[in-house]
C-alpha cells in the first residue's frame, strides 16, 4: 500500500471515527437518560440532527430506546468501512460481511466509550470531586448505569467505591472474550480491527 493510500485511510478513518463518535454519543445520552439541556448535549443534537431527522420519519424510538440513531451509526461504520477497504484493496468485498464487521464495530465502540468516561470520570473524582463543569456532568450521566449494578452489588466500604474496577473489568472482558472472537470468527482484516 503506498503511502498516500495510507495518508488517506488516516483521513477518512480520523474524520469518519469522529462523526461516527457524536452518533453513538446520541444514542448513549438518549439511553442512559442525560441532561438533554447541558451545552455538550446540546453540541451533540445539532450535529447529528440532519442525518437524523430523514430517519426519525422511518425509523421510531421504542422504549425510550432512539434505533434511529443506533441504524445511523450501523450505516456510518458500513460506509467508513466500505471507504477504507476501497482505498487499502480496491474492493468492498461481500456487503452482508461488512453489514456484520459494522455491527461489532459499532459494539466495540460503545464499549469503549464506557470503558473511557469511567477513566474520565475516575481522574475527575481525584482531580474535580463534585465539579459543575458540563463535561463533567455528562461523564457522570453516563457512567452511573455501568456502575448501578456493581454499587447494588459491592458492600459500602465507607466511601470509597470499588465499583469502577468491577465495571473496568466487565468491559475489558466483553471486548476481549466477545468482540474480539468475534472480529477474528468474522474473518475481520486487520485495516478494520483498528475502528473497533
Amino acid at each position: 500500500m503506498s503511502q498516500l493510500s495510507q495518508a488517506l485511510i488516516l483521513i477518512v478513518q480520523t474524520l469518519g471515527s469522529l462523526y461516527l463518535l457524536i452518533v453513538l454519543l446520541r444514542f448513549i445520552l438518549q439511553l442512559v437518560r442525560a441532561d438533554f439541556y447541558n451545552p455538550l448535549s446540546q453540541f451533540i443534537v445539532r450535529a447529528t440532527h440532519p442525518l437524523l431527522r430523514p430517519l426519525r420519519r422511518v425509523i421510531p424510538s421504542i422504549g425510550g430506546i432512539d434505533l434511529s440513531s443506533l441504524v445511523l451509526a450501523i450505516i456510518l461504520q458500513v460506509l467508513l468501512m466500505a471507504a477504507i477497504l476501497m482505498i487499502a484493496f480496491g474492493t468492498i468485498g461481500n456487503p452482508l460481511q461488512l453489514l456484520v464487521w459494522a455491527i461489532i464495530g459499532v459494539t466495540g465502540l460503545f464499549l469503549n466509550i464506557f470503558f473511557y468516561a469511567l477513566i474520565i470520570s475516575v481522574i475527575l473524582s481525584w482531580v474535580a470531586p463534585g465539579s459543575q463543569n458540563p463535561g463533567a456532568q455528562l461523564v457522570s450521566q453516563i457512567c452511573e448505569p455501568a456502575l448501578a449494578p456493581f454499587r447494588r452489588l459491592l458492600p459500602n466500604l465507607g466511601g470509597l467505591d470499588i465499583s469502577p474496577i468491577f465495571a473496568f473489568l466487565a468491559l475489558k472482558l466483553l471486548d476481549m472474550l466477545v468482540i474480539n472472537n468475534l472480529a477474528m470468527m468474522t474473518h475481520m482484516p486487520n485495516i478494520l480491527r483498528s475502528l473497533i
